[in-house]
């Protein structure tokens, strides 16, 4: 990991948290790091324009500049309206977390979510990873390549044993894709964290790959996995137009 780049992020998660200026001992005391390398840091942050003083040694605050690159990398990433309304339509039809995920390399990237309001629910947040190989999520955004890709990528990952239902091998994993790809949708049952089951759909996009998924407890989804697939496969072509048919 490089050091200044988390730092960087650190920082701004720490303005998120406080959401006032704050002091160089402020910064340097919470953030446990070393004065002198906090001075560096933020002179250099402010010498680029993406730090300020709102008033004269009141301390620093980020600056608008960081609103615009964001403003400009969500243009041409972020879920359009009609996603966002997709998974806002599901979270309250099924009761459970929706989550629409990417790949990120060789993990799955949470880059929306919807959490169930029930106290016993799937927990996520955007910007979560979990393994690929041990995922309904993952195994959608698998499917959408080729087996060759897959292979390689299977072979690559880390095999851990999450939990006893975790596929530990390509072969078993490539056999549950198939199996799902012919389905049209993807089950994960226990296989990352116990009591937790998932369904999900591959949703391949003009020049993005994503998964839809919808998680929630065993107890509350195993009778309903059927009802809850075909639900989101009507939802998907209902909101975005992607008709998405068994292979």
């Amino acid at each position: 990991m490089v050091r200044q780049a988390a730092q960087v992020l650190e920082l701004l998660e720490f303005f998120a948290q406080i959401k006032r200026p704050a002091s160089l001992a402020e910064i340097s005391e919470t953030l446990d790091w070393p004065r002198s390398s906090t001075h560096n840091l933020l002179t250099t942050l402010k010498s680029l324009g993406y730090l300020y003083e709102p008033r004269p040694k009141g301390g620093v605050y980020p600056s608008p500049r960081w609103w615009e690159l964001v403003e400009a990398i969500r243009s041409g990433e972020t879920p359009s309206v009609e996603m966002e309304n997709l998974l806002e339509f599901l979270a309250n039809a099924t009761g459970e977390t929706t989550a629409l995920a990417a790949p990120n390399a060789g993990q799955v990237m949470f880059v929306g979510v919807r959490e169930s309001a029930n106290p016993i629910r799937y927990t996520t947040q955007i910007g979560n990873c979990v393994p690929m190989h041990a995922t309904a999520a993952g195994r959608a955004l698998l499917s959408q390549r080729s087996a060759a890709e897959r292979l390689a990528l299977l072979r690559r990952a880390d095999y851990i044993r999450y939990t006893p239902h975790t596929l530990m091998n390509p072969d078993d994993i490539e056999a549950e894709i198939e199996r799902s790809i012919k389905k049209g949708w993807f089950l994960g049952n226990e296989e990352y964290s116990p009591g937790l089951m998932g369904v999900a759909l591959a949703l391949p996009m003009p020049a993005r790959h994503y998964a839809l998924l919808i998680s929630g407890p065993v107890e509350r989804l195993k009778s309903r996995t059927n009802d809850i697939a075909t639900l989101m496969i009507t939802a998907v072509r209902d909101f975005l137009g992607v008709d998405l048919k068994p292979k």
